[in-house]
């Protein structure tokens, strides 16, 4: 793999996702909202798909088919019949729909007044975040050394960590995404997790505290149209469970894409049967809690026990070994080192003839 190729095909990319959101900001403005304006973006959605698939490393590649091929595509969807954070009244501005189209992010606006300042409680949450982040780049680091022990670390204690270092990295990765495009574009952002390890239950883990981003753009592009669809065959519980089933089949096949783009690997259909497997369990959650009421008679410190511990151990059956099967951490260490070459020499070198330790351990 050349870098050079690689870099250049980045830049390439992206001139065509903002030329592409130029265009589809444009036909916003011409076409009314509904099949006509969805069939002028339907071009847009094609590229959108297409081009990730230009790129091959881990990070290049990974993050821009998350950015581009599902959130913003998805974003483009709702756009096309009025809706979504793109469809809003006022229209936003040309500087605030395209960050707000192909990054992870969901403008929160707020109108504090000029003499007051921001208010109290703000700046607090401000410094609880950006001290809770700290600790968990410190963390990393610490997770990434403890890879040197790898050969005396338990299988399943080694994929657990692998599971902290996703939440880790995308943490620190959207969290100076959220910095950038707040200090450019001057809007605050709202989070994209919300301490996924104090989940109470699999309801809680998967609406309100991971991938925030992931879960507000599937529920009006696949939930909620599933659902009043299903309404006309069947009851509203009925129509609900098919609908949580058919937005986790579709997060599967998104992640299975992303997993592909990632490492150039034939799709085995495991990330998608995780998935599938968390909407049939979701759905046993609610039956249960409707049929008590909502009444819970567990501990908290139990219920999060037992939800951390169903996460990581269907992610230890069918999430992390397809993931596992591209070697992410040695090939995330020679891209790091590539890029830093480049940073501090100048130079382009191949990720695969980086010098990274892990290979050498």
């Amino acid at each position: 793999m050349n870098m050079e190729g690689e870099v250049n095909n980045f830049i390439v990319t992206w001139m065509v996702v903002f030329a592409s959101l130029l265009y589809s900001y444009i036909i916003g403005k011409l076409i009314p909202k509904g099949t006509t304006r969805l069939l002028a973006l339907s071009i847009v959605i094609c590229l959108f798909l297409w081009f990730p698939l230009k790129l091959t490393t881990m990070h290049l590649g990974g993050l821009t088919s998350f950015f581009i091929a599902w959130l913003a595509n998805f974003k483009i969807l709702l756009f096309a019949y009025g809706k979504g954070p793109l469809a809003s009244n006022p229209p936003l501005p040309l500087s605030r729909f395209i960050p707000t189209a192909c990054l992870p992010i969901k403008p929160a606006y707020s109108t504090p007044s000029p003499a007051s300042g921001p208010p109290t409680s703000s700046i607090k949450k401000t410094k609880k975040s950006v001290k809770f982040l700290l600790v968990k780049v410190v963390l990393f680091g610490l997770l990434l050394k403890a890879y040197d022990y790898g050969e005396y670390i338990h299988p399943h204690l080694k994929m657990s960590l692998y599971g902290f270092h996703i939440y880790f990295m995308l943490e620190i990765v959207l969290a100076m995404l959220a910095y950038v495009a707040g200090t450019l574009v001057e809007m605050q952002l709202e989070p994209q997790f919300d301490e996924p390890y104090l989940a109470t239950s699999l309801q809680d883990f998967w609406g309100k505290r991971w991938n925030l981003m992931a879960t507000n753009i599937l529920h009006p592009t696949i939930y909620d149209p599933v659902r009043s669809i299903s309404s006309h065959f069947l009851t509203r519980k009925q129509a609900s469970i098919v609908a949580i089933f058919v937005t986790f089949l579709v997060s599967g096949l998104m992640h299975e894409f992303i997993f592909y783009n990632i490492g150039r690997l034939q799709p085995t259909g495991e990330v998608t049967c995780f998935f599938l497997l968390h909407g049939v369990l979701l759905s046993i959650e609610i039956a249960i809690k409707r049929a008590a009421k909502g009444q819970s008679y567990m501990p908290p410190i139990l219920s999060r026990v037992l939800t951390l511990g169903c996460v990581l151990a269907t992610a230890f059956w069918l999430f992390f070994p397809p993931f596992l099967r591209f070697t992410p951490i040695v090939r995330g260490c020679q891209e790091t080192v590539a890029f830093l070459e480049f940073v501090i020499n100048g130079r382009l070198i191949s990720p695969v003839n980086a010098s990274c330790p892990i290979i050498l351990r």
